[in-house]
């Protein structure tokens, strides 16, 4: 068997076609055009490629987009203070403060700081809280992209009594996708670094989601026949040429010859983040101006 390759490349360019139309039809319905503002502290190279290109992508798709960019010897105050700003400005709808963030800055307190209907990227307590509770909320990027090619795959219940592992616990990936799988009526289990025989937990997994950022760390030994395999991993792996290649916390080659369906890395959970962004900005927007997000 080898499995199904789910592109999530393909998945994002039909999600922010949607977008940029529903964009268009806010503008000539109600005058209203969705707003997104980045800010970036330092001069990271890896995260001014990723704030550009969700600059590109928020101008494709028709919004208000904008960069702030901050010396590193920012203070906090002097952030918070562009946070409070973006927060009492009326076309901002979606406010994502980059991250990672330099030493000096405390990352909680300035997620505290945005307003919990325009924190796009879903970090903000009260908006785990509302996802947590099965409210209508603003959900981090990338399980929220991870939870579409599952429904996608799967189809309308079809998650149903599933179970499915979580393997990473962080607050931008293991815990709310855990919740989002949860939602779906999954029996879900978050494992993580010192979880007892995690092969064997994996295995027993129909839904895998691995996002632990260590590379190829599962391999063909952790998946269970049949099952649907969510690579979140991002990494760079040196190879016998002295060469570095993207990999994912899940050996591919491996993995495919066991799993019924599988994200490739790259082309699979990475370009449904920058595309979910633009979904949650949208909903942030029609929040904004009382309309149905649909």
């Amino acid at each position: 068997m080898t499995a199904k390759i789910i592109d999530g490349k393909a998945f994002a360019a039909g999600l922010r076609s949607m977008v940029a139309q529903q964009t268009a039809q806010l503008k000539d319905r109600h005058g209203l055009v969705p707003g997104l503002t980045v800010v970036i502290v330092g001069e990271d190279p890896a995260s001014q490629i990723y704030v550009r290109n969700k600059g590109k992508v928020a101008t494709e798709m028709g919004f208000l987009s904008d960069t702030i960019t901050l010396a590193r010897e920012t203070t906090q105050d002097q952030l918070l203070n562009v946070i409070a700003g973006l927060n009492a400005d009326p076309a901002v709808h979606g406010i994502l403060v980059q991250l990672p963030m330099p030493d000096h800055i405390d990352e909680g307190a300035v997620i505290m700081a945005i307003d919990p209907n325009k924190d796009v990227d879903g970090l903000h307590p009260i908006n785990a809280g509302r996802l947590s509770s099965g409210q209508n909320t603003l959900v981090p990027c990338t399980p929220l992209g991870c939870s579409m090619m599952l429904a996608d795959h799967f189809g309308q219940g079809g998650m149903s009594g599933k179970r499915a592992v979580m393997v990473g616990r962080s607050n931008l990936v293991g815990k709310p996708m855990a919740q989002l799988l949860l939602a779906e009526h999954c029996t879900v289990t978050i494992a993580h670094s010192r979880t007892q025989d995690l092969p064997g937990l994996c295995r027993e997994a129909d839904i895998l989601v691995a996002a632990v950022g260590r590379a190829e760390m599962l391999g063909g030994d952790c998946i269970k026949p049949g099952a649907v395999v969510i690579d979140v991993g991002m990494n760079r792996l040196e190879g016998p040429d002295g060469k570095t290649k993207l990999c994912g916390d899940v050996k591919f080659d491996e993995a495919r010859e066991v799993a019924a369906a599988i994200t490739p890395v790259p082309g699979g959970v990475g370009p449904m983040t920058i595309a979910c962004l633009m979904v949650n900005t949208i909903t942030a927007a029609c929040w904004a101006g009382g309309i149905d997000a649909g």
